[in-house]
């Protein structure tokens, strides 16, 4: 949905929820990158559902 600034990203899930999330570290180390548009399959956090982190890039936007 949007690209946030320290490499987060702010992703809108399928129940409409908006989660900011960040890129798995084996992402970060093979330069995966992410565009507005992309689809990814998101881990969320235990403790704030609001925030959690990008596992894989599934379709480009």
């Amino acid at each position: 949905m949007e690209l946030l600034p320290r490499a987060l990203v702010r992703i809108r899930l399928e129940g409409e929820h908006e989660v900011i999330a960040h890129p798995a570290s084996s992402q970060r180390a093979n330069f995966v990158r992410l565009r507005v548009g992309d689809r990814v399959r998101v881990a969320l956090s235990n403790m704030d559902r609001t925030r959690g982190r990008v596992l894989e890039l599934l379709t480009k936007g």
